[in-house]
């Protein structure tokens, strides 16, 4: 694996920023337009916050989650909220956020609507992700319904995917999606992470989904 372990958080958070910013510079000056894919949940906020101020084409930057929960926006569990509020800030805000949500009952109901949306996007330019504890990344979570599906190379780019550990129904990028993505970043803090993540390196994917993409990635975690 692909390590680097940083002094304190607020160096990682730091130093993060600035590496996803310098590849999303490089990708705009090559191609003229760029992809960011982020993660929901508090951890990132620094990042996202840094990074909202980060001199950029931010018009030309698609930004769409990993993954998001079936919930509406107005929610504090929807990552869409979080997002609108901790990255799409001062100049980030010219960038376009692709939506993983729509005002469906069901995500099945808007599945190819929303894959219609990323599909212009990908290969994704600079992928950022987070891990849990369970050794879950995006919404592949061990023992989900439909993780198989969405491991197998000729998965779609997006599934719904419903799981104990889950809460509410979910939408996600599938592995072949995560795995194709030109720069990819996991962020993770804290020890029972990094125990975790060693965990991870030893077991099949389909006990531990994060091992997708952990020979493309590298690991950024500090205590």
């Amino acid at each position: 694996m692909n390590l680097i372990e940083y002094a304190d958080r607020e160096m990682l958070m730091m130093s993060l920023a600035n590496k996803i910013a310098g590849q999303l510079g490089d990708v705009l000056r090559q191609k003229g337009r760029a992809s960011l894919s982020v993660p929901g949940g508090t951890t990132p906020g620094p990042v996202f916050d840094m990074l909202s101020a980060t001199t950029l084409d931010w018009a030309n930057v698609a930004v769409f989650l990993n993954d998001e929960r079936w919930v509406n926006e107005d929610s504090p569990r929807s990552n869409t909220r979080l997002l609108r509020q901790r990255l799409l800030q001062s100049n980030a805000a010219a960038a376009q956020l692709v939506p993983l949500y729509a005002p469906t009952d069901a995500p099945e109901e808007s599945m190819v609507a929303l894959s219609d949306g990323i599909t212009p996007h990908l290969p994704i330019s600079v992928l950022l992700l987070g891990m849990g504890a369970d050794m879950h990344t995006a919404s592949l979570f061990p023992g989900a319904d439909r993780l198989a599906e969405a491991l197998a190379d000729d998965a779609p780019n997006l599934l719904p995917m419903r799981a104990d550990g889950a809460g509410e129904p979910r939408i996600t990028l599938t592995a072949p999606v995560l795995k194709g993505a030109q720069h990819i970043h996991i962020l993770i803090t804290g020890a029972d992470k990094r125990d975790a993540l060693e965990r991870a390196a030893k077991l099949p994917v389909t006990e531990a989904p994060v091992r997708c993409v952990l020979d493309d990635a590298t690991i950024h975690w500090a205590e």
